[in-house]
């Protein structure tokens, strides 16, 4: 059996670095997968973040909005299955519990079925309010394996002058130590991996100064390990003693993984007595020396890989894909199958956002009965709308007709005509019949809210804003739009718009009507020869739109030459360095720096960072 454990700082993102989440599953070829800092919180678990096909998952969420901390953390196990359901298979687990302290309620609304048990141990020492804190940020997926009890764990961070974090981080270890310790009474065996955010010894960061393993977070990680008389296994170490600069984790902002400048955050631990009967009870037979063959780092899953161009030499505009963790695996031996069983209620597959909410007899009907009345509603609004239309059409037609001062129409023949067409225009070539060819119209009936659609003014309008921006110049405002009717056969007798035309401006609506007069065939010609074509009013665009271009990269070329003589260079390598900016609170928030631009390393090595800083001469963005 092969068990990993990741920080991938952001399921979403792991799953778009490879494509899709069975694709990240797959690339470990593991039995159990174990995520921590998924960033999820319940609403937004979908099929395509937490189903797999041949999977089973199991997912904790962050509850709290405390300090920004929505989305936040947040765990995953997932389980390499054959079958959810009647199966002895050791990777499906019979239980699982969200949480360590009992008191979350899981997906089907019910607490987890041990809680007595597990809430009488702590309930005594500790108050319930933080029993309750402690598991709202979705630190911890608990499954039982039947023959081990596993924990996926992430464990919190604590700045050394966070008084609150650190009193947190304390309160969680002591509370899961507890925890630990009530299922080794009963004889279970554990198995804990995840980002514990505590690297136990020097040997385990690459910076370690003299009082290093002084802090108590290392000193209490150090006692609950077998060297020191507690109960757990550190794998890792048992397997490699010696190994030095085996790191997990590495600084994102510094580019520390190209000298391997990191921590060894990442654990697995174990505890328990070994499964041979015949061996339970001798000494030095236990889980760790019985059935944990190996125990590794995968380092392929680094972001930085060795052929990659380092930042200082070109390589800082290529974008890294990874976490900045490294996953760790480890392989069992000698797993025997469990008695039959089916995939615990806290399951995925059970999630509503997944699986759906069943719906009522009563829902069911209430949703066709809503139905009905929006239908009955549409149709008494589409019918009070004709009535309006036809009372109005007469009034309408009258009014533009008195409007234009044109004779030989009437408004019963108007309206009918609007009535033929569905409101959409006038037959023209009708009412042409009562004009002289020197005297000809055109007239259109256009609903007043989609004028602009129907207009080839407007068209020209907007290709004028496309290419240049919201402002239009001021030659826009005197260019006439191409006449839409140029191409007819005689521009001196009445002209009839194609239904096609008509139909390609839109919808027209019925609640107003406009009538457009266009000038005389002769008129029109006149005004059409002193009107610049579209192509040249194009070519004047583009030509304006290359002038405005090469302003902007010379301006900028500029200001790249202005900023970069006001770089400063480091003292170690004599190159540019790199602009930062304070984000942390305090007195110099907002304010800038310079640092060499390389990446962090260890000291002695003349091409990682000199340790150059200098602050910049203002606080540009600087915020009060």
């Amino acid at each position: 059996m092969k068990i990993v454990t990741y920080n991938v700082n952001g399921l979403r993102s792991r799953i778009s670095q490879f494509g899709s989440l069975p694709k990240l599953l797959d690339s470990f070829d593991a039995d159990i997968i174990c995520f921590q800092e998924t960033k999820l919180r319940r609403q937004e678990l979908t099929a395509d973040l937490a189903v797999a096909g041949g999977y089973e998952s199991f997912f904790s969420c962050t509850r709290t909005s405390d300090r920004g901390r929505m989305g936040y953390s947040g765990v995953a196990t997932f389980c390499r299955v054959k079958s959810a359901f009647s199966s002895t298979e050791v990777a499906l687990p019979i239980a699982a519990q969200e949480g360590f302290t009992g008191l979350v309620e899981n997906s089907q609304n019910r607490k987890c079925e041990a809680r007595n048990e597990i809430v009488d141990d702590l309930e005594d020492e500790f108050a319930k309010e933080e029993l309750l804190k402690v598991d709202s940020e979705g630190r911890c997926i608990i499954t039982d394996h039947g023959h081990f009890v596993l924990f996926n764990l992430y464990g919190p961070r604590a700045e050394c002058n966070d008084e609150e974090r650190i009193q947190f981080k304390l309160t969680f270890f002591k509370i899961l130590q507890k925890r630990w310790e009530s299922l080794l009474r009963r004889g279970r065996r554990i198995i804990v991996v995840g980002d514990l955010n505590i690297a136990p010894t020097a040997m385990d960061c690459c910076d370690a100064g003299p009082d290093f393993e002084m802090n108590e977070f290392r000193r209490w990680f150090r006692s609950i390990l077998v060297e020191s008389g507690g109960p757990f296994s550190d794998v890792f170490r048992t397997k490699h003693p010696d190994r030095r600069e085996a790191y997990t984790c590495w600084p994102q902002n510094t580019g520390a993984e190209v000298f391997n400048y990191g921590t060894r955050i990442d654990h697995i631990l174990c505890a328990g007595s070994c499964l041979h009967e015949e061996h339970h009870d001798l000494q030095g037979h236990n889980l760790m020396t019985c059935h944990v063959e190996e125990c590794d780092i995968l380092i392929q899953y680094k972001r930085w890989k060795p052929g990659n161009t380092v930042r200082w030499k070109g390589g800082r505009s290529i974008k890294l894909e990874g976490s900045d963790h490294a996953p760790v695996f480890t392989r069992l031996l000698e797993i025997p199958d469990i008695s039959e069983h089916s995939t615990s209620a806290l399951s995925a597959r059970y999630i509503p956002m997944i699986h759906g909410v069943q719906q009522t007899l009563v829902s069911i009907l209430t949703k066709r009965k809503l139905a009905e009345q929006i239908r009955s509603c549409e149709m008494s609004g589409s019918l009070s709308d004709e009535n309006i239309t036809s009372e109005t059409c007469n009034e309408r037609v009258k009014r533009s007709s008195n409007d234009c001062s044109i004779s030989g129409v009437s408004p019963v023949e108007s309206c009918s005509s609007n009535q033929e067409s569905e409101g959409l225009i006038s037959n023209t070539a009708e009412h042409s019949r009562g004009f002289d060819g020197d005297a000809a119209y055109n007239i259109w009936v256009i609903s007043g809210s989609k004028q602009s659609k129907s207009m080839p003014g407007n068209e020209t309008m907007k290709k004028a804003r496309k290419s240049q921006g919201s402002q239009l110049s001021l030659r826009s405002f005197f260019q006439r739009s191409p006449n839409p009717i140029n191409n007819a056969k005689d521009s001196n007798s009445g002209i009839s718009i194609s239904q096609a035309d008509v139909l390609q401006s839109g919808g027209l609506s019925d609640t107003s009507s406009v009538v457009d007069v266009q000038c005389s065939g002769s008129q029109q010609h006149a005004l059409n020869s002193s009107t610049p074509t579209q192509d040249d009013y194009e070519l004047s665009s583009s030509t304006l739109e290359r002038e405005k271009t090469n302003a902007a990269l010379l301006e900028w070329r500029r200001i790249q030459e202005v900023m970069q003589n006001s770089i400063p260079l480091c003292k170690g390598h004599s190159e540019p360095c790199v602009a930062r900016v304070v984000k942390k609170q305090g007195p110099n928030f907002g304010r800038r720096f310079y640092v060499c631009a390389r990446a962090e390393g260890p000291a002695s090595n003349p091409e990682a960072n000199c340790s150059y800083f200098k602050w910049a001469a203002s606080k540009s963005g600087h915020l009060r």
